[in-house]
């Protein structure tokens, strides 16, 4: 018997797949505990429109990074803390400083957990930070840090 999962299962496929099992197996266990459903043109149609959806959604994601990714090719971005002796940063910059001053600045809004610090930044400086904004996209960004 044919079925659309419509959840992953263990040892048989994931969420929306098109498997082909006993059906003793459909009618006893993944029927019952709504795991599945049965193949019909109804059910075809809505799985396919599901995974249109979801590659459009993709489709906008990745072409939205791209263009974020145009924008920031010649950007350096400037922030400016307290520094002590040394040039030493009184605190440091984390990725959440460099998102909210982008998003300040630049009207670009871009989650700090998409920003790759290995560590905070804690000296004045001029630094490169890697952008990971969708998979396979990625760009490096010039952050500036000035004492104030």
């Amino acid at each position: 018997m044919k079925v659309i999962l419509k959840e992953d299962v263990q040892n048989l496929g994931k969420k929306e797949d098109l498997v082909n099992v006993s059906n003793g197996y459909a009618r006893n266990y993944l029927l019952p505990r709504g795991m599945a459903v049965e193949v019909s043109s109804a059910n075809l149609n809505i799985m396919k429109s599901r995974k249109d959806a979801e590659m459009s959604k993709k489709d906008r994601e990745h072409s939205r990074a791209s263009d974020i990714v145009e924008r920031l090719k010649e950007t350096t971005v400037v922030i400016k803390s307290k520094a002590g002796e040394n040039l030493r940063l009184f605190g440091s910059v984390t990725s959440k400083d460099i998102s909210d001053e982008l998003k300040k600045s630049f009207r670009i809004d871009i989650d700090k957990k998409k920003i790759v610090l290995e560590e905070p930044i804690r000296n004045v400086g001029e630094y490169e930070v890697e952008l990971k904004l969708f998979p396979g996209v990625a760009t490096k960004l010039n952050v500036k840090v000035e004492a104030e």
